[in-house]
């Protein structure tokens, strides 16, 4: 059985694997109409969601299996107190695959380790989100045709964004990539992104905090909205809600083959001037999402690959991010993993730095 709760989890081969699996159900969807029936997904969501969830749905219905559902957590036994642990164990006698969001970072990750069937990462607070990924990467794939070469714009929350962090993580596998960061000062991509990701796989980055001076030389603008939801002080929300707007007259100024994506929901980021220029991919990108998570519950449902012991972990520490699963399941070990450079212990469930070695 095999987990993803990271786009890592994934090598470049099975990356490429689901696209072109992705690609033919898109020319033949009658060939996978019945792929899974008597297969039943459990659809797991302790945070709002709309694309995440009905495309997940709609991918197992489109292959012919069933949906269990729960949406919120005051409809669930989280509600009564129940552990991500708990909640696991108890899904996977009912369902054959799980696709889970929660607020808590690392949650996933519980939850994982915990189920007896395979868990997908459908998206933990500010940490990761995969498939959201595979929604990026098979919308890049057919509008530029590859993921080499590519200079990349990610614009908006690059501190909270989850779905910034697991692109980077996704095309750093590939060659000749450039990012431009685009955001406040205050929503910059966290440090370790830069050195334990972009730095190590010897990308080229700069940081701007002007949308219209990185527009020109772009080949694919990642737009995110401020994530309300991430802030503990609203007053910082409302100052930084509204620092970028995409409009039609600054996409005058962009390439004529640039690619405009948003995971979506957008708030006002992106004017409802741009949806008709022919660049605008984020509507097609949501549809890609349920092709590739189709192609996600299929390769799952076949893997027989083993969730990661905790042997290799660093046991004995302690995580203070608030936003942890750790915070607030009091019984779940704190466990560490040493980070790349060997100078920082940095948390398995969410990332965060505790200490240096």
């Amino acid at each position: 059985m095999k987990s993803v709760i990271d786009t890592l989890d994934l090598t470049v081969e099975e990356l490429d694997d689901l696209i072109s699996v992705a690609e033919d159900i898109i020319k033949n969807p009658d060939n996978y109409s019945e792929r899974c029936h008597g297969k039943k997904l459990a659809t797991l969501f302790f945070e709002p969601s709309t694309r995440t969830r009905l495309s997940f749905e709609a991918a197992m219905y489109e292959l012919g299996g069933h949906v269990l559902s729960v949406a919120g957590e005051n409809v669930s036994s989280t509600a009564k107190g129940e552990s991500i642990a708990d909640t696991a164990k108890v899904v996977s006698c009912y369902a054959d695959i799980i696709a889970m969001r929660h607020s808590k970072e690392g949650a996933a990750f519980v939850a994982a380790k915990n189920a007896t069937v395979p868990l997908i990462n459908a998206g933990d607070g500010g940490h990761c989100h995969p498939t959201q990924t595979l929604a990026d990467l098979l919308t890049i794939h057919r509008e530029k045709g590859t993921f080499n070469h590519l200079t990349v714009g990610l614009c908006g929350d690059l501190k909270y964004g989850r779905t910034v962090h697991s692109l980077i993580n996704a095309l750093s596998r590939y060659e000749g990539i450039n990012f431009v960061l685009i955001s406040p000062e205050e929503l910059r991509l966290p440090e370790y992104m830069k050195t334990e990701v972009i730095e190590k796989a010897g990308m080229h980055y700069i940081e701007m905090t002007s949308l219209e001076d990185a527009l020109p030389q772009l080949d694919i603008l990642y737009m995110t909205r401020i994530q309300q939801e991430r802030f503990d002080n609203k007053d910082d929300y409302e100052r930084l809600k509204d620092s970028y707007v995409l409009t039609a007259e600054k996409m005058q100024s962009a390439k004529s083959d640039c690619s405009v994506l948003h995971p979506l929901p957008r708030v006002n980021e992106i004017s409802v001037g741009v949806d008709n220029d022919p660049r605008a991919c984020y509507f097609r990108q949501a549809e890609n999402g349920k092709y590739m998570r189709m192609a996600l519950i299929l390769k799952l449902l076949g893997d027989v690959d083993t969730v990661a012991s905790d042997a290799q972990y660093i046991h004995g520490k302690h995580c203070h991010n608030p936003r942890c699963i750790t915070s607030c399941e009091q019984e779940l070990e704190h466990l560490f993993k040493l980070s790349a450079d060997g100078k920082t212990y940095r948390c398995v469930y969410c990332e965060e730095a505790e200490q240096n070695a």
